[in-house]
């Protein structure tokens, strides 16, 4: 009888303990549809309902997500939208003005479209930024996750590493990569997100060190519940908010770094169009026609602004001093 009801006791004392935890993290949990009457399971909804109103009553985040919309819209659909092959030239229609000739955007030193140009070329950016930033978040995620979880020995090793990769300088190992696989954007990819993953690793390192602490692990912990469930479904929740902030700033930051070394000869390679590269076969044009490279250089400017408003709107949303004040 007993240890029934001790049996019994232990029961209801992990399921308090499941649904606090489910409480503690609201809406960055999926919640089981049989326990929907829940209260804890109300106030979750209501947290997500308030963070909703939140999102949309801040205007950087509102300003930065129309641009970061319009951006992907384009670098998706842009090949469709453009009026002329980006690879055709016709030099007696060189360096047209916009608004001139059919063009919009006016022509290259070639005759080429700048409008089509600029479009593939956001292709390129979108590509090389969503790529970039997608393997440096798992691979940071990863590595700060089990480096602020474990500690140890494991967590010196790692912070070590983070330490090292920073030490690097980026153009260093990108002309290293270039000099083995040659030019073009794996190369610059690969030595990009070489650099990147550590920055990653060391945010959501530290958020890990400061969520192992919290009341819902360690009694999840003290019930027996694995490890690799506790950082599945109460670690990497937590570190969402602050890896969103990231995502957008590091996103931005590659779309600078593919125009960077595309203008230096190392990132996208004829015949593609990377804005970088437009700026550069432009630079010799710029004092009798600035629009071969005012455009290209332009829409950088308002990519890496509009992700730059939707980091910071997100930032002052996530972080609870930021949003009481």
């Amino acid at each position: 009888m007993f240890s029934t009801r001790r049996s019994t006791h232990a029961s209801a004392l992990a399921l308090g303990a499941e649904r606090a935890a489910v409480t503690d993290i609201g809406a960055n949990v999926t919640v089981d549809p049989a326990a929907a009457d829940y209260p804890e399971a109300r106030a979750g909804r209501a947290r997500t309902a308030e963070a909703w109103r939140t999102l949309a009553s801040n205007k950087l985040v509102l300003i930065g997500s129309v641009v970061a919309l319009a951006y992907v819209f384009l670098g998706i659909f842009g090949s469709m939208l453009a009026p002329y092959d980006y690879r055709a030239q016709n030099l007696a229609d060189a360096l047209l003005p916009p608004f001139s000739g059919g063009h919009i955007l006016g022509t290259d030193q070639l005759g080429r479209d700048m409008l089509s140009r600029v479009l593939e070329g956001l292709r390129i950016s979108l590509l090389v930024g969503v790529v970039i930033t997608s393997a440096s978040l798992v691979v940071g995620a990863l590595a700060g996750v089990l480096a602020g979880y474990f500690g140890g020995k494991g967590d010196k090793a790692i912070s070590a590493l983070i330490d090292i990769t920073w030490g690097f300088p980026l153009i260093l190992v990108a002309v290293l990569l270039v000099g083995a696989l040659g030019p073009g954007l794996a190369a610059m990819m690969l030595a990009v997100g070489i650099i990147n993953w550590a920055g990653f690793a060391r945010i959501i390192r530290g958020e890990t060190l400061a969520l192992r602490q919290r009341e819902f692990v360690e009694a999840a912990r003290a019930l027996g519940v694995p490890r690799r469930r506790i950082i599945r479904r109460h670690i990497l929740p937590h570190t969402i908010p602050v890896a969103l902030v990231m995502t957008s700033y590091y996103v931005a930051l590659a779309v600078i770094f593919e125009a960077g070394f595309s203008f230096i000869g190392l990132g996208a390679q004829p015949p593609l169009p990377s804005l970088g590269q437009m700026i550069a076969e432009g630079r010799n044009y710029m004092l009798v026609s600035h629009w071969v490279i005012t455009v290209p250089g332009v829409t950088i400017a308002l990519i890496v602004i509009g992700l730059n408003l939707l980091g910071d709107g997100l930032r002052d949303i996530f972080d609870p001093r930021l949003r009481d004040r």
